[in-house]
């Protein structure tokens, strides 16, 4: 299979690029900060897509936040979307290709199934002071799981991601105000930060599987989250700005002093293009002013 060792999840095991860890929080600092400024009131080339795994280029100001609840309950809304699309798959139209290079809608599906269980059991075992790996067997037996969960029939894969929904929302419905800062072995973070890989895994990954619900149905919050995420993959001789056509954002990676790129569009656009994903509009580029291709970006945060 094409290039399944770039494809895949947030886990650093398959990325093999893990993330500095996230700092302890108090029990009520809200998750996922988000910066950005904001401004007014309040593709010709489209990146490789890949099933990520989960020095960064960020120059923004004004920072927001969305509390752990908030998170939870767009991953509870996200899930539901997710259950709503399973009874219409069909056995021929599971072994057709998704929006991964190289992996059918069933391998997405298989995927979406394990990486929901491993991080929910991030969450299990956090909550008792334990620190497990995401998988048993490390990347090799993920990888393998993913195979042979492919090769089930629509009826069979319906179940097991539904199975692994109801248990990804009463693992995280487990855990309590005070229990975000607990520590984790995914990427050496902790609870909020699993949680967020988990909504990114679940968003992203849904929107791949080409079932009906793609990257211009996005939550806005998820794609100001993306925004803040993907801000690594930005070029650090590049000051890039970012702006949404459809809302009051402009956001800047980088240092002022490269040369400024300028790329403007719908905001779930934008967060498609900075995740690897096919925008639903091209996007308006530009590079002292003139018409320019977009930006290569670098590799998954």
């Amino acid at each position: 299979m094409t290039g399944v060792r770039q494809l895949l999840g947030d886990l650093p095991v398959f990325a093999g690029e893990p993330p500095a860890s996230p700092p302890p929080t108090a029990a009520d600092t809200p998750v996922a900060p988000f910066t950005a400024r904001l401004v007014g009131a309040a593709r010709a080339q489209v990146p490789e897509a890949r099933a990520h795994d989960e020095g960064a280029a960020v120059a923004m100001t004004t920072e927001r936040t969305m509390p752990a609840e908030a998170v939870r309950a767009a991953i509870e809304a996200g899930q539901e979307r997710l259950r709503a699309l399973l009874p219409a798959l069909t056995d021929d139209g599971v072994r057709e290709p998704s929006e991964l290079p190289g992996w059918s809608r069933a391998h997405v599906l298989s995927h979406i199934e394990g990486v929901g269980l491993a991080l929910a059991r991030q969450a299990r075992y956090g909550l008792r002071g334990e620190l497990i790996e995401p998988y048993d067997g490390g990347r090799p037996a993920r990888d393998a799981a993913i195979e042979a969960g492919a090769v089930r029939d629509a009826a069979a894969l319906g179940d097991a991601v539904r199975a692994a929904l109801d248990e990804a929302s009463a693992a995280w419905a487990a855990v309590g105000p005070a229990d975000w800062s607990r520590p984790v072995r995914h990427r050496n973070g902790d609870l909020r930060s699993a949680l967020l890989a988990w909504w990114r895994e679940l968003e992203i990954h849904t929107a791949d599987a080409g079932i009906g619900h793609g990257p211009r149905d996005w939550p806005r919050e998820l794609c100001h989250h993306l925004l803040d995420h993907m801000a690594p993959r930005v070029p650090t001789d590049l000051h890039l700005v970012v702006t949404a056509t459809d809302g009051a954002l402009s956001q800047e990676y980088g240092s002022g002093d490269a040369p400024t790129v300028t790329v403007s569009g719908p905001l779930t656009d934008l967060a498609a293009w900075l995740t690897g994903r096919r925008p639903h509009h091209p996007l308006d580029c530009r590079r002292s002013g003139a018409n320019a291709p977009l930006p290569e970006l670098l590799g998954w945060p």
